[in-house]
C-alpha cells in the first residue's frame, strides 16, 4: 500500500508543469497576430499553430496514462517535460511556419506525456473526500495561467517578439523539472498490455475528422485534391472512431479504453461536460482577441489586461470551490458554473460592436470568473472519485481526451465559423474578397471593415456559448457522490464495502495519507 506523508508538495512541484502547459496555450491565443506579421501567415495557417498542438497533446493522452501506470507517472512525467521544454525552444527559433507548426506538434507531444500523471498521481496519493482541495488547486492553477498567459505573452510580444512567448517556457521547465525530480514520491507500477489496434485507429480518426473540420473553408467544402473531399475526410473520420468504439467492446485483451469505467453515472456525464468545456474555453478566446487588437486597435497587453478579472476571481475562488466540493453535491455547483460560463460568452457577444464601451466588457470576463472557478473542481473530482490505483491512468487518460478532444474540435470548429462569417458580414474587396484580405492587416483594420468583422466575431462566439449549455444540462444530471468510508491508496483489495454496496474491485480500503 502506497503511503505518502507528504502528498502536496508532490501535487506543487507537479502544478509548475501543468501551469505551463496551460500559460503557453493562453500566450499564444494573444501571440496570432504577431506571428501572422512576422512569419507572413495567413490566418487559418495560424489557427495550425495551435491546433497541431492540441491535435498532439489529444490523440496520445490514451496511451501516455496507460504508460505512467507501467512505467511510473513520475517517469513519464518527467520525460514529457523535457520534451515540451525543448520543444519550446525550437518554437522559439523557428524561421517560417512550417517549422513552428511541426515544433508545436512535439511540445503537443510533451504534454500528452505529462498531464494525465499529475492526475493520475492526485488519484493515488489523495483520499477520495479529500480530492476536491486537491483538484482545487488545479482550478487555481488555470485561472492564474489565465492571467499570467496573456498579459506575460502581451508584454513579451510587445518588448521582445513572438519567439519570446516560447523561450520563456525553457526557464520554467528545468525549474519544474528539479522540484518533480526530489518532490513526487516514486509510485508502484501496474502491467499493462498496450492496444496497438486502439491506437492506430483513434489517432487515425481524430486527424481526419479535425483535418477535414480545419480545413472545410480553405477548400469551400469541396474536393482537395484528386477524389479526396472535405467531407469524405469528415465522414471517414466519424466511421473510424465508431470502428475503434466497437474494437475496444470486442478486444478480448486489455482495451485502450476500459468501456467499463463508463458504466459509472458519473464518470460518464462528468466527461462528456468536460468535453464542452474545453470545446468552448478553446474556441472563446481567438473570437475575443482579434476583435480586441483588430477592431478596438489594442496592443497584445491591452487586450490580454481584459482577462484580469476573469483570471484573478477564477484563481481566487478555485481553492475555495475545492473545499466546497468535499462537502456538498459538486452537481449544484458544476451546473452553476457551466451556466454562468454560457451567459459571459452571450453577453461578449451581445457587446461586440465598433462603438461598444471597451470597460463593460470587464462585466462578461468577471461572469467567467466565477464559471470558470465552479467548473474544474467539480467536474474533475466527480470523474475519479471511484478511481483505483489500478484505474488511474486509464481514467485519468479518458478524462483529459474527452477534454483535448472537445479543444480540438473547439479550434477547428471556431477558426471554420469565423472564416465564414468574416465571408458573409464584410464587403468585397476586389478579387480578393473581404475574408483574406482583411487577415492582411495584422496589428489594424481599416474603419470601414470594423462593423462587420465585430458582427461576425459576435456571431462566432455564440458557438462555444451553445456548446457550454449542453455541459450544463448535463451536469444536473450527476448523481451525489456515495460517501466514502474506506480507501485503499495502493495496490491492495478493498477491506470494505463503499456505502452498503459491493466492493467496487479494489478501489478502497484504510486511508493511509496525510493529505491535510
Amino acid at each position: 500500500m502506497e503511503n505518502v506523508k507528504r502528498p502536496w508538495p508532490a501535487l506543487w512541484s507537479l502544478v509548475i508543469g501543468f501551469f505551463m502547459i496551460l500559460i503557453d496555450t493562453t500566450i499564444v491565443s494573444v501571440a496570432n497576430p504577431a506571428i501572422m506579421d512576422g512569419l507572413h501567415a495567413d490566418i487559418n495557417k495560424v489557427i495550425w499553430v495551435t491546433s497541431a498542438y492540441l491535435l498532439a497533446y489529444a490523440v496520445p493522452l490514451l496511451i501516455t496514462g496507460r504508460l505512467g501506470d507501467r512505467f511510473g507517472p513520475k517517469n513519464l512525467y518527467l520525460s514529457g517535460l523535457v520534451i515540451f521544454t525543448l520543444a519550446s525552444l525550437w518554437c522559439g527559433l523557428s524561421g517560417d511556419i512550417t517549422m513552428l507548426i511541426t515544433a508545436r506538434a512535439v511540445q503537443g507531444l510533451g504534454a500528452a506525456l505529462m498531464t494525465p500523471q499529475t492526475m493520475a498521481v492526485i488519484t493515488r496519493i489523495f483520499p477520495p473526500d479529500r480530492r476536491g482541495q486537491a483538484m482545487g488547486l488545479w482550478g487555481a492553477t488555470a485561472g492564474v495561467a489565465t492571467l499570467v498567459g496573456p498579459i506575460l505573452g502581451g508584454v513579451l510580444v510587445d518588448g521582445f517578439g513572438w519567439e519570446w512567448i516560447f523561450i520563456i517556457n525553457v526557464p520554467i521547465g528545468i525549474i519544474g523539472f528539479i522540484l518533480a525530480w526530489r518532490l513526487v514520491p516514486t509510485l508502484a507500477t501496474h502491467r499493462h498490455k498496450f492496444d496497438i489496434v486502439g491506437i492506430l485507429l483513434s489517432a487515425v480518426g481524430m486527424f481526419l475528422l479535425v483535418f477535414g473540420i480545419q480545413e472545410g473553408s480553405t477548400y469551400n467544402w469541396g474536393t482537395i485534391t484528386g477524389i479526396i473531399s472535405v467531407w469524405g475526410l469528415i465522414i471517414t473520420g466519424i466511421a473510424v472512431l465508431v470502428i475503434f468504439v466497437i474494437w475496444q467492446a470486442v478486444n478480448r485483451g486489455e482495451p485502450l479504453i476500459p468501456l467499463s469505467l463508463f458504466r459509472e453515472r458519473n464518470f460518464s456525464l462528468a466527461n462528456i461536460a468536460i468535453t464542452t468545456v474545453g470545446f468552448s474555453i478553446t474556441a472563446m478566446s481567438l473570437p475575443l482577441i482579434f476583435y480586441y487588437q483588430l477592431v478596438r486597435g489594442m496592443t497584445p497587453t491591452q487586450s490580454a489586461l481584459m482577462l484580469v478579472p476573469m483570471a484573478l476571481i477564477s484563481g481566487g475562488l478555485a481553492p475555495v470551490v475545492g473545499k466546497l466540493v468535499d462537502r456538498v453535491n459538486p452537481k449544484f455547483i458544476a451546473s452553476t458554473g457551466l451556466a454562468l460560463m454560457a451567459v459571459a460568452l452571450f453577453w461578449n457577444a451581445a457587446l461586440m460592436a465598433p462603438t461598444t464601451s471597451i470597460w463593460l466588457f470587464l462585466l462578461p470576463s468577471a461572469v467567467l470568473g466565477l464559471a470558470n472557478a465552479g467548473i474544474w473542481a467539480p467536474l474533475s473530482t466527480t470523474a475519479t472519485r471511484n478511481l483505483g490505483p489500478h484505474e488511474a491512468g486509464a481514467g485519468a487518460g479518458i478524462y483529459n481526451t474527452t477534454r483535448q478532444v472537445g479543444a480540438v474540435l473547439g479550434s477547428a470548429a471556431i477558426a471554420a465559423l469565423m472564416q465564414s462569417r468574416l465571408a458573409a458580414e464584410l464587403p468585397k474587396m476586389g478579387a480578393g474578397g473581404a475574408q483574406s484580405k482583411s487577415m492582411e492587416f495584422a496589428g489594424s483594420l481599416p474603419p470601414a471593415l470594423h462593423a462587420g468583422f465585430s458582427s461576425a466575431m459576435g456571431q462566432s462566439i455564440m458557438l462555444p456559448a451553445a456548446v457550454i449549455i449542453i455541459g450544463a444540462v448535463v451536469a444536473i444530471f450527476l448523481a451525489k457522490p456515495a460517501p466514502v468510508r474506506n480507501w485503499n491508496g495502493g495496490m491492495g483489495q478493498p477491506s470494505a464495502k463503499v456505502d452498503g454496496g459491493p466492493p467496487h474491485r479494489g478501489r478502497h480500503a484504510a486511508v493511509p495519507v496525510d493529505a491535510r
